[in-house]
């Protein structure tokens, strides 16, 4: 029996269990079951299946990566060519056939790579090599947007959803407030901090068991479900920020507009038309979580024109010295900040300041 019959077949008897309580562990048994033989199907034994894709390779430029998803005439080429032709200095035509790219684009100073993603809908699931290559590429992004046709939005946001889900990235989620640590002996010592609705000690120990684990701390320190206990024992989820980019609201009306601007993660736009693209280009940047920092040559003015972009997370001087070139850390004395991350301006720090967006920085060499 094939990998992806075995799949289908455990995706059935889970369509088929109810589910209530004295089911839950069965189900979680089986969602473990199916998660392991997804990764397989991903990556599969022995490293063949699919070869390694030849010419499929897209480097990564700019200071981050936006993939676009969508089925076939959704508008996505049309938004793609738009977005970059309006806000783009370059046309990066400069990789393979096998991905669209039509362009890096500058927005509030930073550089952004768009990429589109056909390959995740067009048989990726079924573990074809030029999907598993795709996956690969959209795992590497730091925000996805679906794209999708405002006349029937649901139907096919469900199925990239299920697509991406599949394959180990998470929408909008954050990871699972669950700790987990492997040991050699003890057996599984079970803690909960909160009340479960979902998840019992013979729960996780009949998960942990379907992936021979036999001697572990764990700990739940939220509502915890069996998919979010399987996701951190295979320890290979992403956790990207989406947009649902509804297309073609030049074909609705002015009431259903109003409605679709409730639902969550989501911006309508006309990508025919060029409609709403601040908007759209505004929550790209929101979701992005970037922070400009401004550079000063000693005795100029700073250069407000190209700052240099850091995710949110790594906003230290140090990081700064790296993004530019490693030797940087090794001559800095301290640096001089100007903004909203320090008392004084200018104010006199070392290396793990963490700097705020639109600072201003100049570094003193030892």
């Amino acid at each position: 029996m094939s990998l992806l019959a075995k799949i289908a077949e455990i995706e059935a008897e889970m369509a088929r269990t109810q589910k209530n309580k004295a089911t839950s562990n069965h189900l979680g048994l089986l969602k473990a079951r199916l998660a392991k033989m997804r990764r397989e199907l991903i990556t599969p034994k022995g490293g063949s299946g699919g070869g390694t894709g030849e010419g499929f390779d897209v480097a990564k430029t700019g200071d981050a990566r936006i993939g676009f998803v969508g089925f076939p005439s959704v508008g996505k080429s049309t938004l793609l060519s738009n977005l970059a032709g309006v806000y783009s200095e370059v046309a990066a035509y400069e990789f393979t056939t096998l991905t669209t790219v039509p362009g890096v684009i500058r927005y509030k100073g930073a550089k952004i790579q768009l990429l589109d993603l056909p390959g995740i809908i067009e048989g990726a699931k079924d573990g074809k090599g030029r999907g598993r290559q795709v996956i690969a590429v959209a795992r590497t992004c730091n925000l996805i947007l679906i794209v999708l046709d405002v006349l029937k939005p649901l139907g096919h946001k469900k199925l990239i959803e299920h697509e991406l889900e599949g394959f180990g990235i998470r929408l909008n989620k954050k990871p699972p407030n669950i700790g987990f640590k492997k040991k050699d002996k003890g057996g599984i010592n079970f803690t909960v901090t909160c009340p479960q609705s979902e998840l019992d000690g013979d729960a996780v120990k009949s998960i942990l068991a379907e992936y021979k684990i036999h001697n572990a701390d764990i700990t739940l320190r939220s509502d915890s479900t069996a998919d979010d206990l399987i996701d951190v024992v295979e320890g290979n989820r992403v956790y990207i920020p989406c947009i649902y980019v509804l297309n073609k609201i030049d074909q609705i009306s002015i009431e259903e507009l109003d409605i679709i601007y409730k639902v969550p993660h989501c911006v309508p736009i006309s990508a025919h038309s060029r409609w709403n693209f601040d908007d759209l280009l505004e929550k790209m940047w929101d979701y992005l979580h970037l922070v400009r920092i401004y550079t000063k040559p000693k005795g100029q003015l700073p250069d407000y024109t190209s700052p240099v972009v850091l995710p949110t997370e790594h906003t230290a001087v140090e990081d700064f010295c790296l993004k530019i070139h490693k030797s940087l850390l090794k001559e800095l004395k301290y640096a001089l900040v100007w903004g909203a991350s320090v008392k004084h301006n200018p104010q006199k720090v070392g290396k793990d300041h963490v700097m705020e967006d639109e600072d201003v920085i100049q570094l003193v060499k030892k």
